[in-house]
Formats: C-alpha cells, structure tokens, sequence
C-alpha cells in the first residue's frame, strides 16, 4: 500500500527539499554540522506530520522551500553557500527591472525553474490530497506528540534562566526566591538555531525571521535620524552636468599600492593617471568595517564608532539635499553583524544594488560585476549625480577577489577553496595573493576612471579603504585585522579629477595638491567629499576638509586597548601594535 506512486511521489518530494544541505557533498565536501542538520531535519518534519497528521494538512508549508530550491543550487553550486537574510534582502529589494538587468540572458532560465517548481508543488499537493496511506492514526502518534511536548515545556522553561540551586550563590536572596531553579544539565533543551538554520525545507524560518528582525533594526535606526536634515545646498547652475564618485575599499593597507612606494609595482595604471593624488597619511579609527565606514560616510566621531546607530544622516542625504541623484552600488552583503549598521546609511540613496550574491569569506562576485550597473547610472539622464561603489576590494580570502589573469606573484592560493588561513606556514602564498587581489584593485579603479573620462563631464571621484590588513609581517605571527597594528590603521586613500574640474575649481587642486601630505583620518572624509562637489551647508567644518585653506589637525584616536593617539603612541615589534605613550581614552559602548 505504502508503495503506491502517489505515495512514492510524496516521500520522494520530502526527501529530495531536505537534501537540499547535502548539496555539498556533489563536490566532495562534507557540510559542517553533517549529522546534527541530519537529526534536526528528521525531528522536524516527525513533529510537523505528528502535528498535523496528514501530509495533505501541511504542504502548504512547503511552498517557500519550493520557490527558494532552485536559489539554494544556484549559490551552493556557484557561492559554496546557502540562502541567507542577505539574499532574501537582495530578491525583495530588486524591482522587476533591476532582477531582469541583473539576470541577463539567465532570465528565461530562472522563469523555467520557476515554472517546473510551482508545477511540481501542484503535483505533490494534489498527490497528498488524495491519497490518505500516510495518515499518521495509530498511537505513536500520540506518543511522539507527548514527548515534543515535554520537550517544548523544558526548552520554554530554560528560556526563562533560572538559578542553580547551591549554598555557594553569591545572588541575593530576594532574586533567588524570585528566579525558578535551573533544571540538571540532563533535562535541559538546547536548540542551536545557526544549525537549524541549515536545514531544510523548515530551517528557512530563522532567516526569515532573521531577515524580519534586520529590516525591524534598519527601520528603527532611520526612524532615529529621519527628520535630520542637513540643509546643504549646491550654488552652480542646476543644468551644469557633473558626477561624484566614492569608492570605498575593504582590508587595503596603505603600503601595498606602488603609487605609495613598494617595490612591487601593485598600480602600474594608477601609476600613469595625470590627475590623481595619493594622500600619504590617511588613518581608520577601528579596523572593522561595521564600524569605520559609518565614520567616514557621515559626522559620526571615532570615539563613537562602536555604539550603534547615529542620529544624524550620511554624505548621500546632503548630496541629495543639493540636488544630486544618489546611488549605492554593492559588491558587499547587505544584511548581518557585520554588514547592516553600512546599510543604515545606505537606505538613504535613491537607487541601490546589492551585486554579491557569494560571500566576504569564500567565492562572490568580482568588483567588476560593479561596473554594468556603473554604467547605467552615468547614462541616467539626472544631471548632477553622487554614486557610491561599496566594493569587496582585498577582502580574505584574496585568491577569490580577482580573476586567474591576475595571479601574477606566486606561489599564490588561486585555485584553493579553503586554505588554512591561520598558518604562518603560508605567509609566502598569503602575502602573493593580497598584492594580486591590490593589482586586481588598481585595474578595476582604472575601469572607473577611464568611465568618468569617456563621459567628457565635470567629473571626480575619492576612494578609502575601510581598514587595512597585518600579513606576517617580519616575525609578527598576527594575520588579516582586528590587532591593533600600524597596518590595519594606515589606509590608502587617494582623489582624482577631471580636467574640466581642474578648470572649474583651480583652488581646490591648489589645496588637494598641499595637504596630500596632513595628518588625515575617516572623519575627515565626510567634510571633504561635500567640499569636493562644492557643497555648502550651515554647519559645515572646513577646517576637516582637505580641500580647504582652513584644514587643521586634529587628534586621531584609535581603538587600541582604549582610544590611543595615534600621533602620540609607538609602534612596538614587527606586528607595529599601537601603543600610547599616555592614558588611552575610555571606550564608550
């Protein structure tokens, strides 16, 4: 009976949706987890068919595992990774439009696999419906229904804490008689939902909720600032064309590019531009992304990076107060730890893309897939336009940041999925692949350049890197960020121009040209990309911006073991930490 087709069918439906984080294995590589997504899997759907008892009863729950199956092939297959808030983010965020620019000629592709799915769900619904030889009737039923709700009232009791019951508890009294007792180490449920996450079809709840809660912070963090305004202005004439480009960079330290000195030569392109200035004295506050981009897009103060959100807005609403259109174009995540308090600042253009479907860590997008959407916005027909490019720039693992023509200085880790990163056995391949993953940056930079060029427009653009990166350097055994070293600190930054802005604003080449040597940080960026585009406001400090006769120093703090001054500490060792001479600053959280 059990072996009927419809009945074959419907077991076969289940089984291939919760394969789907084996997908894996196609390629011989076992998913982290393995038998602990298995078990979750197996316990999932035992509770969902003992809940409702009949396969036809909650099938309808399938449906968005139906709809995500050809998207989780497509990014394990491609991106060696699965759905994720991020891509959920992506797909509600496109319109129409942008899916089918995005897509390309793979757009008949996917409206095929959309097709053969929903026809696929019809059949296995339909199937359920009719037959009833996986009606779940006996008493295991009743059984499995009792020990899940035991299970349940045990996992909601830890959820509320409790104590341990012992004379040696230092809590007061009152809270012990307030607090339940915390149950044995043997009764107690624990649900690992990052695991839970990874299986199938039901994990996908927790990035939708995942998702949900993203969005709700996102909403909330605008909600602080939404009425903030700025009230910039732009005095030339509304129909006088002219493009602002912001690249910002990701893990580039300042003494890799050969247009800052090393021996190798990182920037043969750059190297030979007429109108650009390297600024040789450029510092990040934090070496995290999180929490220095959100200091160089807005007024935030590095001694406030690490407190969430801000109350004021970024460069991109002044712009727009000013009469430019904005962009935001993507090749980072855009939801996460590390990727939301970025996308705060973000929500505020007018268009935004998010092109990486991959991952900071594994296989993406190369920043070239950037330059399309690039292109489409210099051809949009607003006159003054500000677009940002948020790119993965030299990001770990570095061998996935360029293409195989740019894997010049080897040994290098091209071709390696998964190399053992923390090994200083690999200092040689490492160091190799960050200055391709730089020789990479200095051709795609060039790509952005000769677009602003063949636009025959008043035209210019700045780039930063958000943090640097420690290599090994010497006998220092620190790699990638977060050290507190001289390396991660350092950035390249570095502005080039047009010859027609050369003629429209010969003064502030003047000043660009004398303080590309100052004592700069991220919090300078803010104040000098408005200056750049002659943006003026009521509030505005000249004194910070490097095109400006009235640029001063200031201190540059840095989270070293408190707020250090950078211009007051030494660099100690090979690893060049950054001590201060004095008392650091607190840090506020």
């Amino acid at each position: 009976m059990l072996l009927r087709p419809l009945n074959l069918f419907i077991a076969g439906t289940l089984l291939l949706l919760s394969a789907a984080p084996l997908i894996p294995m196609l390629s011989g590589e076992l998913p982290v987890f393995f038998l602990n997504i298995v078990a979750m899997q197996f316990i999932s759907l035992l509770a969902v068919w003992a809940v409702f008892k009949r396969p036809a009863w909650f099938f309808w729950l399938l449906a968005p595992a139906f709809i995500a199956l050809p998207i989780e092939i497509y990014l394990q297959r491609y991106f060696g990774q699965g759905i994720s808030p991020h891509h959920l983010g992506v797909i509600i965020e496109s319109s129409p439009e942008e899916a089918v620019e995005f897509l390309g000629n793979k757009v008949w592709l996917v409206g095929a696999a959309a097709l053969i799915m929903i026809a696929w769900f019809v059949l296995g619904w339909r199937a359920a419906l009719r037959t009833r030889d996986l009606d779940w009737t006996d008493k295991s039923r009743w059984v499995i229904l009792g020990l899940f709700g035991i299970g349940l009232a045990l996992w909601l009791y830890g959820l509320k804490g409790g104590v341990p019951v012992s004379a040696g508890s230092t809590a007061p009294s009152s809270a012990l008689r307030s607090m339940p007792p915390r149950l044995p180490a043997w009764a107690q449920i624990r649900i690992d939902t990052e695991v839970f996450g990874k299986t199938w079809p039901f994990g996908l709840i927790v990035h939708a909720y995942d998702f949900w809660n993203e969005r709700k912070y996102l909403s909330e963090l605008a909600e602080k600032s939404s009425r903030f305004k700025f009230g910039a202005h732009h005095d030339a004439p509304a129909d006088r064309p002219e493009i602002v480009i912001m690249v910002i960079g990701e893990s580039s330290r300042y003494d890799r590019w050969s247009v800052n000195g090393y021996r190798r030569e990182t920037n043969p392109l750059l190297g030979a531009e007429a109108n650009l200035v390297s600024l040789s004295d450029v510092i990040t506050s934090v070496s995290a992304t999180r929490l220095s981009v959100p200091v160089l897009m807005s007024r935030k103060p590095a001694t406030q990076s690490l407190k969430a959100g801000f109350s004021e807005k970024s460069f991109i609403t002044a712009f727009k107060e000013a009469g430019f259109k904005t962009w935001w174009l993507s090749n980072q995540m855009s939801f996460g730890k590390f990727d939301t308090p970025v996308s705060v600042f973000a929500q505020e253009a007018d268009v935004r893309q998010f092109a990486n479907l991959g991952s900071v860590s594994r296989k993406s997008n190369y920043d070239e897939v950037l330059l399309e959407p690039l292109t489409m916005a210099m051809r949009d027909p607003a006159p003054r336009k500000l677009i940002v490019l948020h790119t993965l720039g030299n990001h770990w693992n570095y061998s996935h940041r360029h293409p195989r023509e740019y894997d010049k200085w080897q040994p290098s880790l091209y071709g390696i999925d998964r190399p053992a990163y923390t090994s200083p056995k690999l200092k040689t391949p490492i160091n190799n692949s960050y200055d391709n993953s730089i020789l990479y940056t200095d051709w795609f930079l060039s790509q952005v350049i000769g677009s602003l060029k063949s636009s025959g427009k008043l035209t210019s653009l700045m780039y930063i890197s958000d943090h640097g990166q420690t290599l090994y350097d010497g006998s220092c055994n620190l790699a990638f960020h977060g050290h507190n070293t001289q390396y991660e600190f350092h950035v390249p930054a570095l502005v080039w121009y047009s010859d027609l802005y050369r003629a429209a604003y010969p003064g502030k080449i003047e000043r660009l040209n004398h303080n590309r040597r100052a004592k700069l940080s991220t919090e300078n960026i803010f104040h000098s990309l408005l200056d750049m585009a002659d943006i003026r406001y009521p509030a505005e400090q000249l004194e910070r911006s490097l095109f400006s006769s009235r640029l001063k120093p200031h201190k540059r703090y840095v989270d070293s073991y408190g707020w250090a001054d950078y211009d007051n500490a030494v660099m100690t060792g090979d690893c060049r930490e950054v001590i201060d001479k004095g008392k650091p600053l607190v840090r506020e959280k």
